[in-house]
């Protein structure tokens, strides 16, 4: 039986907490503040951690979900007092990017991906195959601007008019996010809103990390070799998903790999 002694301080405490896939809800994605949020709260508030740190590998997804995340994250760090650091494997582009952006130091790999920092809307146009085929779309709505972008109807110019102005409006809000939390560390270039990205130190010398480094050696060079590293993982079901989620998996598998595969990954 170990006696317990007073006034011995214990060894630095780092939890870990994995961001991996792209970010969305449901089976559109892998990551959600709904789904992160039991292992976020843990990490914050278990243990009496020095720090947090984040295995970061995303493409983005979702905006929504990302600011939610990133703001729980900024939340409990500020609520606790503990600071957080982000380490970028393959890529935090886009809104993994805004997930990076909620650590206060963001450290990179020399071939990591960083930045894309803009918006992106995609689809397809099917109308021209229906009309082939004899197919003829009918859309009744109330509401003049209920109906906008149908692939199965011809594109309208007010329908693009309507869709930039609101890629627009989720872009100002996404830089907004960067200065906030990047602030002075940010470089003036002209390409750093753009959708553009950088690899490694490159990402470093325009003020979107703070340096090359990972995760193991930069938090003991931080908190001494003695630092501990308690992994936080989410729990995976016992039995595999059948049916209509089992389908759904498999698509939100492939729309992570194509968000993926926009940056060669």
């Amino acid at each position: 039986m170990k006696r317990w002694i007073p006034f011995v301080k214990s060894d630095p405490l780092v939890n870990v907490v994995r961001l991996q896939g792209a970010i969305g809800v449901g089976g559109r994605g892998s990551l959600s503040d709904r789904s992160v949020a039991p292992l976020l709260e843990k990490a914050f508030r278990r243990g009496k951690p020095a720090a947090v740190a984040l295995e970061l590998n995303s493409p983005g997804g979702s905006p929504v979900q990302s600011s939610l995340i990133g703001s729980r994250i900024r939340r409990l760090s500020e609520e606790t007092e503990v600071p957080v650091f982000a380490f970028v494997e393959d890529v935090a582009a886009s809104g993994g990017y805004w997930l990076a952006c909620s650590a206060d130091e963001i450290w990179a790999d020399p071939s990591s991906i960083l930045g894309s920092i803009g918006v992106i809307s995609s689809g397809f146009g099917a109308h021209v195959l229906l009309q082939r085929q004899g197919i003829e779309r009918r859309i009744y709505t109330a509401g003049k601007s209920k109906s906008m972008m149908d692939p199965f109807s011809p594109e309208k110019e007010e329908d693009v008019a309507r869709l930039n102005r609101l890629l627009g409006q989720l872009h100002e809000t996404f830089i907004g996010q960067v200065k906030t939390q990047r602030g002075e560390k940010l470089a003036q270039d002209p390409d750093l809103f753009t959708g553009e990205v950088w690899i490694g130190s490159s990402a470093v010398d325009v003020g979107l990390a703070d340096g090359i480094g990972h995760l193991v050696p930069t938090m003991k060079s931080r908190f001494g070799d003695k630092v501990q590293f308690r992994r936080l993982d989410q729990k995976r079901p016992l039995l595999p998903r059948i049916g209509v989620q089992a389908v759904q998996g498999a698509l939100g598998e492939i729309e992570e790999r194509a968000q993926f595969a926009r940056f060669g990954l």
